[in-house]
């Protein structure tokens, strides 16, 4: 039995290697006034140019348990088994759309083998374990292999991003610990990270300083346990992007992945947003 990779959109993975490793995407939704769209279909550019000056944001919201259904049902049709790596189930409710609908699939299926896991992240630290889980599927790895590697790697993978403002973070509600920051929003710079929600990993006190204190941590990373993934994430600045691309290919010749955010996790952080997700060959 062959095994299919499933996920959502918030992964971020760049098309090109949706299709290379047969990977299906299940889109998130972007609730504008009264229409709902899937994120997938929406420009980048064009949707962050229409937040600015906007107190009200669009939100954002999970697939209906009967996308997933039909998606798992072709691929359960054809023979497959299905792994299933998705949104943390605190940032959203992608991955309990997915369980009702393999609990619709047993019920017609029985025999049916679908294996969910709840990255408890977002962006490439889940789209990396999406990828390993790809790779590992198209090598003819039975299903127990994938899920405990894509584990591994969720595991190994370290993830940060700085925001230009928390601005959007808190007119999104999706600010968890990071709450704390915005009595002193013009005196610190966070880093922050995801673990099942946001929290702050660090502050410091300006962005510059901030870019610099995560490749430092790169680089001690890199120096103590290798690193095998590397992905760079940005809102609207790939200027920025490129600039941090720069700096670390002065210290890996490791190919590194350019991931733009969409809406979904853009509404909630908004643009000028820098990001970066690595995996460690080792454990730290």
């Amino acid at each position: 039995m062959t095994v299919k990779i499933v996920t959502d959109s918030t992964a971020y993975i760049d098309r090109k290697l949706l299709k290379k490793w047969d990977i299906s995407e299940v889109s998130m939704i972007i609730n504008l006034g009264n229409s709902s769209v899937n994120e997938v279909d929406l420009n980048n550019d064009e949707f962050y140019k229409s937040l600015e000056g906007e107190e009200k944001l669009p939100t954002s919201s999970q697939p209906s348990p009967i996308i997933f259904y039909e998606v798992f049902r072709e691929l359960v049709q054809e023979g497959h088994g299905i792994v299933s790596i998705l949104l943390s189930s605190g940032l959203g409710g992608a991955y309990y759309s997915a369980l009702q609908a393999r609990n619709m699939i047993l019920q017609e299926f029985p025999d049916a083998q679908i294996e969910l896991i709840d990255s408890k992240t977002t962006v490439m630290h889940m789209g990396l374990a999406v990828l390993a889980a790809a790779k590992r599927a198209k090598a003819g790895e039975s299903i127990a292999d994938i899920v405990n590697n894509a584990k591994s790697v969720l595991d190994r993978t370290k993830f940060f991003f700085i925001p230009g403002t928390l601005e959007y973070l808190r007119k999104g509600g999706r600010i968890g610990d990071a709450m704390s920051l915005l009595g002193t929003l013009l005196k610190v710079k966070p880093i922050l990270t995801v673990k099942e929600r946001v929290t702050v990993y660090d502050k410091v006190r300006t962005f510059e300083k901030a870019v610099k204190k995560v490749h430092q941590i790169f680089k001690n990373d890199y120096e103590m346990y290798g690193i095998e993934e590397i992905a760079i994430h940005h809102i609207n600045c790939p200027y920025e992007a490129q600039h941090v691309i720069d700096k670390l290919n002065d210290i890996t010749d490791t190919e590194i992945l350019v991931s733009p955010i969409g809406p979904v996790i853009g509404v909630h952080v908004g643009p000028g947003t820098l990001g970066i997700a690595y995996t460690l060959k080792k454990q730290d």
